[in-house]
């Protein structure tokens, strides 16, 4: 029985919690930055490179054969085709990219928003009885001289 009210105090801690809505709204995001890529950007760029769908780019290194039927026997059977689908990996750089920079954004606007609570400097402290009381010994002792 400890080991599961370790694991309930374990989870119930502020981190943790944290920790799953940014991995949720991580994957939402991610999500968002996607269909940005897919559904905005890309579509123009590809108009201008002249009317190219950059999921259909791909380097074809082996090409697919249809099956050979002979009625219901088949003679032949189909070869899928083998390629590189560079398109694909181009959209994904471009959602990284992205992604990467919004992280930076936020990181930076969170920078900010820290440093201005830590450049506040604190008063100095007072000085203490001790110091207080050697300062006028040390007075005394040069106005003696």
């Amino acid at each position: 029985m400890g080991l599961f009210k370790e694991f309930k105090e374990f989870i119930m801690k502020g981190n943790v919690l944290d920790l799953a809505v940014a991995v949720i709204i991580g994957g939402a995001f991610g999500k968002v930055v996607t269909s940005l890529v897919n559904d905005v950007i890309m579509p123009p760029i590809g108009l201008l490179l002249g009317k190219v769908d950059f999921k259909q780019l791909k380097l074809v290194i082996q090409g697919g054969k249809e099956a050979v039927m002979n009625g219901a026997q088949v003679v032949t059977p189909a070869v899928s085709e083998v390629s590189i689908n560079y398109g694909m990996f181009v959209q994904n750089i471009i959602d990284f990219v992205l992604i990467g920079f919004c992280i930076f954004i936020v990181l930076k606007a969170y920078q900010k928003v820290t440093m201005k609570k830590e450049e506040a400097p604190a008063p100095p402290p007072a000085p203490t009885n001790e110091e207080v009381l050697l300062a006028e010994i040390r007075d005394i002792l040069k106005s003696k001289n």
